[in-house]
């Protein structure tokens, strides 16, 4: 990389303390910029701030709002408006560069707030969102003071563009390869296992699917097991399970990168069967990385991340059936699955972090010519209408 040091502000819209695509990659890049020289500080909102890194900002307590079929932790409001500006006018910052700003949340606020070079990053893929319409005639003189926009995947640009009509520049989520790559095999977590990792609590994540083709697999498989990680209520999703195939259940919690890694060297097949609301799959990359075989629904993110099977089998979105005769097909043929890992793993070398940074650095290098520097915007009063604090 080129580029000179620079003050890079990167606000991250959702809880800082919730795990989520969103703010890993938010981690990720910060930490991997911060070791590259720069100076970086990151704004977003925060429930615990003594639990936060030194970079980080808080920007106070989020709220919870439906956002793309899940709970988002958001932040967004006159006081946060204001936090917002005072985080800008201190920083100095030569780029900010903000994501998902055509949500409420302080990334919009940032966009609204500072003048300057403005890298915007859209993660979503969604449907019309109810949220968007509301502030639709504020968004997009906003979103044009973008002076460059990413986008994680297609359907995420697909999603700019339906929304906003508006373009971006398609950079995927970034992972540390080699970590994954490296992942130790674990002997409790090998054999016929299936792995899942994500929120059970959400609908979308698809686990009620999984629960729905456990029997038909395990009457053709009947040594299969399924691990299970993540935040969640296990004991919810126990009482879904026929109560004969419980002890085929484990359920593991939050577990740490490394385990993960570990974790995804070790299991038969990662099952991805989430049902929509995703933009990109960044655990479908992790999983490719630690030479897992991957089966995951056909939704377009998942679809495209996998090169329409290339690089892992698909199946049609919330049809159990077919996702057990899927898993019954690979659990039985060992060549297969270790081509698809062989495969996989050399695929996922292009989602590294070495390889994404360059995208976005160039991506920066663009916005930066000719730039002076972030500065805060002079012109607020219709943001400021918005906001109830006109004449304030």
């Amino acid at each position: 990389m080129t580029l000179q040091k620079l003050r890079i502000g990167l606000v991250c819209p959702y809880g800082w303390d919730t795990p989520g695509g969103v703010q890993n990659h938010v981690r990720d890049l910060a930490e991997y910029l911060i070791a590259k020289g720069h100076y970086v500080s990151v704004l977003a909102p925060v429930i615990d701030e003594a639990a936060i890194p030194d970079y980080v900002v808080s920007a106070g307590k989020p709220i919870s709002i439906p956002y793309n079929g899940a709970v988002a932790r958001v932040l967004f409001g006159p006081i946060a408006f204001s936090r917002v500006r005072h985080w800008i006018s201190d920083g100095n910052f030569d780029l900010l560069h903000l994501h998902e700003p055509a949500i409420p949340s302080i990334s919009l606020l940032a966009c609204w707030a500072a003048e300057g070079p403005l890298v915007g990053t859209f993660h979503a893929a969604a449907k019309r969102q109810k949220a968007i319409f509301a502030i639709g005639p504020i968004l997009e003189p906003v979103i044009e003071k973008l002076t460059a926009r990413i986008a994680v995947s297609e359907a995420a640009r697909e999603t700019l563009t339906e929304h906003l009509e508006t373009d971006a520049i398609v950079v995927p989520n970034g992972i540390y390869a080699d970590l994954y790559r490296d992942g130790e095999v674990r002997a409790q977590w090998g054999g016929n296992t299936l792995g899942f990792i994500g929120r059970y609590e959400e609908p979308r994540k698809g686990l009620s699917v999984l629960l729905e083709a456990l029997p038909i697999i395990a009457r053709f498989a009947p040594d299969v097991r399924v691990l299970v990680a993540g935040p969640g209520d296990s004991k919810e999703v126990e009482d879904q399970i026929d109560p004969q195939l419980r002890h085929r259940f484990e359920f593991l919690g939050r577990i740490s990168e490394k385990e993960k890694a570990d974790f995804l060297s070790s299991i038969a097949l990662y099952i991805a069967p989430n049902t929509g609301g995703e933009s990109f799959g960044i655990i479908l990359a992790e999983a490719l990385a630690g030479g897992a075989a991957v089966v995951a629904s056909d939704i377009p993110a998942f679809d495209s991340l996998l090169g329409s099977g290339e690089y892992g089998t698909l199946f049609q979105s919330e049809n159990p059936q077919e996702l057990a005769k899927v898993v019954i097909d690979l659990l039985r043929d060992a060549d297969k699955r270790k081509s698809f890992s062989q495969r996989g793993k050399v695929y996922a070398q292009r989602f590294d972090w070495d390889v994404v940074a360059e995208d976005i650095f160039s991506i920066y290098e663009m916005a930066l010519v000719g730039g002076k520097g972030v500065t805060l915007s002079s012109e607020n009063r219709a943001w400021n209408r918005f906001l109830g604090r006109e004449g304030k």
